[in-house]
């Protein structure tokens, strides 16, 4: 596919430049970004640490032994070509925020198997009495993501009945999005050449059986989330603490009349939600 070919070169490059790092970068929102009550995007409460395993590398907070909550989970899928470290910035943010990452290693990531792994890993260590993971996975509350080829794997493996959301960015296409059964958000970047906004839009548009939005961030190209992932850590981390967490204020980002995101059109060059979207009130009892 032509979209693999562009893919693959410009993301094993980054991955070796990023490789000299070792530094635990945060995220922050775009400087012209309406800063709300809660700013999703500045850095969260929780020190970091990262695992590497054969399958899966773990972003998680690193005090979790001693975490007095059991924490849920992201399961995330890389780009053609790419690999964790790649997208290490909003992996660690995700982790900053209070969750586990368990993001696959493989650059060929569409049927989404390595991710699900991920998943049975974070089973076996939240069982396991030696792992510093031990009953501090929150199990019941799983969402998946990725970007590119790694972004419609989250939509294949939304079809997972452990997964409660999914946040495809700029997925690519192949993936069938009628087999999701969760929320799903949608991203978009108004200058992606590689995976155009009107493909992206196609899933939303065939997403009419779930509370589908799209969400369309402006001046983004396919590679903006990568290194420092910019404007795309604050929504990223608003949906997943409302799916995840309960959080009502990030909650009310997406749903209600008051739908953040739908005002914030510094941020956003297009934000769309079907009805079913429509119908979520933006809090929850």
């Amino acid at each position: 596919m032509l979209w693999r070919r562009k893919l693959l070169v410009p993301l094993a490059a980054l991955a070796l430049a990023l490789s000299a790092s070792t530094g635990a970068g945060t995220a922050v929102a775009a400087p012209d970004t309406p800063v709300a009550a809660t700013d999703f995007g500045a850095p969260g409460p929780y020190a970091t640490a990262v695992e590497v395993g054969a399958i899966t590398t773990l972003y998680y907070p690193r005090d979790i032994a001693d975490s007095d909550r059991r924490h849920p989970v992201i399961v995330w899928g890389n780009g053609t070509g790419g690999v964790p470290l790649v997208y290490r910035e909003l992996l660690l943010h995700w982790a900053g925020q209070g969750f586990i990452v368990a993001a696959a290693n493989t650059p060929q990531s569409n049927l989404g198997i390595s991710m699900r792994a991920g998943i049975d890993l974070l089973t076996g260590r939240n069982a396991d009495p030696g792992s510093v993971f031990f009953d501090r996975v929150d199990l019941e509350h799983i969402g998946a993501s990725g970007h590119s080829q790694g972004g419609a794997a989250a939509i294949v493996v939304g079809a997972d009945p452990r997964i409660d959301a999914i946040l495809p960015i700029q997925p690519g296409p192949l993936a069938n999005i009628n087999a999701v059964h969760v929320p799903a958000l949608l991203l978009a970047g108004q200058q992606d050449s590689i995976v155009f906004p009107a493909l992206v839009r196609a899933f939303y548009h065939a997403a009419d059986h779930i509370p589908a939005l799209y969400g369309e961030l402006r001046g983004a190209d396919h590679f903006t989330v990568v290194g420092d992932p910019g404007p795309f850590a604050a929504p990223t981390t608003a949906w997943f603490r409302a799916h995840l967490m309960g959080d009502q204020e990030a909650r009310a980002q997406f749903f209600g009349p008051g739908c953040g995101i739908c005002a914030d059109t510094a941020t956003w060059s297009d934000v769309r939600r079907n009805s079913l979207a429509l119908s979520l009130p933006a809090t929850t009892p």
